[in-house]
């Protein structure tokens, strides 16, 4: 028995939250607000699929942020499993940052 199209909000919900406490290593920002997070899909029993981009390709701390998004996502409640998928298209620019991250680097 799966999860319910309310409950499946709530665990997008708190992936959200917990999106919005790991940091970009070159950028002082959470990489949700920064736009990294292309799509959060949550299975009706808890598998979860995040597809996400880094600011460039040959980001030298990839490997470690995909694990620590891998790791953080799979601790919140009603999420059974977890893949990360790490794609470049479409490529990450300015655009993608959020209203807050644009203020927190003076854009706005």
């Amino acid at each position: 028995m799966g999860f319910t199209p309310q409950e499946i909000l709530q665990i997008e919900q708190d992936i959200v939250l917990v999106l919005k406490n790991i940091y970009d290593p070159e950028i002082p920002l959470n990489i949700y607000d920064l736009g990294l997070i292309y799509e959060i899909d949550v299975e009706p029993g808890g598998a979860t699929t995040l597809r996400m981009t880094l600011t460039a390709p040959n980001c030298p701390m990839a490997d470690q942020l995909i694990e620590e998004v891998h790791n953080e996502v799979a601790k919140v409640k009603g999420v059974t499993d977890v893949n990360v998928v790490l794609t470049f298209d479409p490529p990450w620019d300015k655009s993608m940052l959020s209203e807050e991250a644009m203020l927190e680097l003076g854009f706005l």
